[in-house]
C-alpha cells in the first residue's frame, strides 16, 4: 500500500512539474466595471460597460449585464470614467541629451548610471499613461537591455520597440557614423543583430546639431539604398530623421517606411507618402512655444533656441498640411512622454496640438493610440480595447471624443492585466509608484 502511495505521490509531483502555469494557479481576473468604454476604430461608445481582464489580457468586453463576471474576481469600478487603450509615444529616447546645461552635466555620465536613468524615465512613462514606446535612437546598447528587464517584469515600464542607435553619414545627426553602401550595411545589420525592430538613419541635420543643414541631403543613392535593403531583407523597417524635401524624396525612391519630424516637407511630397503609405511622426511638440518650458529646465543655449523658432513655423504648415492630406499619422513627442510641456505631458500636448492643426479628437486619439499599433504591426495586440489583446487600458474624467485635452485628466493606468496606477483607489494598485 505504502509503494502505491509513494508511486502516486510521484506521479502528482511529476503531473504538477509539467502543467502550465495557468493550470497550477488560475490566472487573476479583475473585472473594471461601471465606465464608458471607447471604441478607438470608430468612436463608438459603450456606455456603464465591463471590461473583464483574465492575466495580462482582456477577456470579454461589454455592457453591464452583458458580460459574465466570475466568482472571485476582483472588481475595481470605473463609474464616471471613460476607458481608452493605453496611449502610445513612437519618438522618445530614455537617454536623451540635447545641448545645455543638463546635457554638460550628463556628459561624462557612466554606462551604468545611464541604464539607471533610462528605467526611471521607462517607470515614470509607463504611470503618465504610456504602456508603448518606439525609441528611434539609443546609445550604448542599455535599451535592448531596458526592453528585456521589462519584458521579464523586472522592471516598471511601457512596451518598447527600438532601433537601436541612430545610424548618419559622417558629421551627421547620429550616434553611430558611417560611409559608403558596405558600412551602411555593417552597421545596419549590428543592431539587427542586438534586437533592433526598426532601423534609424539620419538622412538630414538637426535643430540639436552646430553643423549641417536641416534641408540638406548627404547621403548617396547607393548608401541609402543598400541600408534600406539590408533592413528589409531582415524584416525591419527603416524610419528617417528627416527634415529635408530632396532627401525624403530620395528616401521614398528607395522604400523608406517611415519620417521623424518632417519640418520643411511640401506637399508634393506628403502627397506621395499619402499614395505610398510612408508614415510621419511629427514631434510638433518640439518645435512649438509649449516646448520653452523644457528647454528652460535643461538650460538650452541661445543658439539651439534660436533653430527651433527658425524651425517651428514651417513645422507647425507641414503638419496641418499632412492631417489635410490623409498621410498616416502616430505621435510621437521627443520628449520624454512624461515630460512637462504646456501645463500637462509632451504626450498629451502632442496631441492637442494635432487636434489644432486640424484632426478631430476621434483622429488624434487614434493617433496615440490605434495608428501606433498599425505603424509597429502590433494590432493584433494593442491599440484598441478587444477581447484577445493585451489589458492596455488608462481611464479620464471627460469624454475625449469631445476633446482630446481630456486626457489631461488621465488618472488610471493598467499595463498588461496589472494595475500601476489608481488616484481614486491606490489601494487597488498592483505596482505602486512612489
Amino acid at each position: 500500500m505504502k509503494s502505491v502511495i509513494a508511486r502516486l505521490g510521484a506521479f502528482l509531483f511529476v503531473l504538477m512539474s509539467v502543467m502550465p502555469a495557468s493550470a497550477q494557479a488560475p490566472e487573476p481576473v479583475v473585472a473594471l466595471t461601471g465606465g464608458n468604454i471607447v471604441d478607438v476604430m470608430t468612436g463608438a461608445v459603450t456606455e456603464n460597460g465591463v471590461i473583464l481582464v483574465r492575466g495580462e489580457r482582456i477577456a470579454a468586453i461589454g455592457a453591464q449585464g452583458e458580460v459574465e463576471i466570475p466568482a472571485g474576481a476582483r472588481t475595481v469600478p470605473m463609474t464616471g470614467k471613460w476607458l481608452i487603450p493605453g496611449l502610445m509615444n513612437m519618438h522618445t529616447h530614455f537617454s536623451l541629451i540635447l545641448p545645455g546645461a543638463e546635457g554638460n552635466r550628463l556628459a561624462n555620465e557612466t554606462p551604468d548610471a545611464q541604464a539607471l536613468r533610462m528605467a526611471n524615465n521607462a517607470y515614470h512613462s509607463l504611470w503618465s499613461g504610456v504602456t508603448a514606446v518606439r525609441t528611434p535612437g539609443e546609445f550604448g546598447g542599455v535599451d535592448f537591455a531596458l526592453k528585456a528587464a521589462i519584458e521579464r517584469g523586472e522592471v516598471l515600464g511601457p512596451r518598447i520597440e527600438t532601433s537601436g542607435t541612430i545610424i548618419a553619414p559622417t558629421g551627421g545627426h547620429g550616434y553611430t557614423e558611417a560611409d559608403g553602401p558596405y558600412d551602411f550595411a555593417h552597421v545596419a545589420r549590428e543592431q539587427i543583430k542586438r534586437g533592433a525592430s526598426w532601423i534609424k538613419i539620419a538622412i538630414s541635420g538637426g535643430i540639436a546639431d552646430t553643423h549641417g543643414s536641416i534641408s540638406a541631403a548627404p547621403m548617396t543613392d547607393e548608401e541609402l539604398s543598400t541600408l534600406i535593403e539590408v533592413a528589409h531583407r531582415n524584416g525591419v523597417k527603416v524610419t528617417a530623421h528627416n527634415g529635408s524635401v530632396e532627401a525624403a524624396r530620395q528616401a521614398l525612391d528607395f522604400g523608406i517606411d517611415c519620417f521623424e519630424h518632417g519640418y520643411h516637407l511640401d506637399e508634393p511630397t506628403l502627397r506621395r507618402m499619402k499614395d505610398e503609405d510612408v508614415w510621419l511622426v511629427p514631434t510638433i511638440v518640439v518645435s512649438q512655444p509649449g516646448a520653452y518650458e523644457f528647454f528652460r529646465k535643461i538650460g538650452s543655449p541661445d543658439w539651439y533656441l534660436e533653430r527651433v523658432e527658425s524651425t517651428g513655423k514651417d513645422h507647425w504648415q507641414m503638419l496641418q498640411n499632412a492631417i489635410r492630406i490623409g498621410v498616416n499619422i502616430a505621435l510621437g513627442s521627443d520628449q520624454h512622454p512624461f515630460e512637462p510641456n504646456d501645463g500637462t505631458t509632451a504626450t498629451v500636448a502632442e496631441a492637442e496640438l494635432y487636434q489644432k492643426a486640424g484632426m478631430t479628437p476621434l483622429q488624434a486619439l487614434q493617433a496615440a493610440t490605434i495608428q501606433p499599433a498599425r505603424l509597429m504591426d502590433r494590432q493584433q495586440d494593442i491599440g484598441s480595447l478587444e477581447a484577445g489583446k493585451y489589458a492596455d487600458v488608462v481611464a479620464v474624467d471627460t469624454n475625449p471624443l469631445e476633446t482630446i485635452s481630456a486626457l489631461r485628466s488621465l488618472d488610471f493606468v493598467m499595463k498588461g492585466g496589472a494595475i500601476i496606477r489608481n488616484d481614486d483607489a491606490p489601494a487597488t494598485v498592483t505596482h505602486p509608484f512612489d
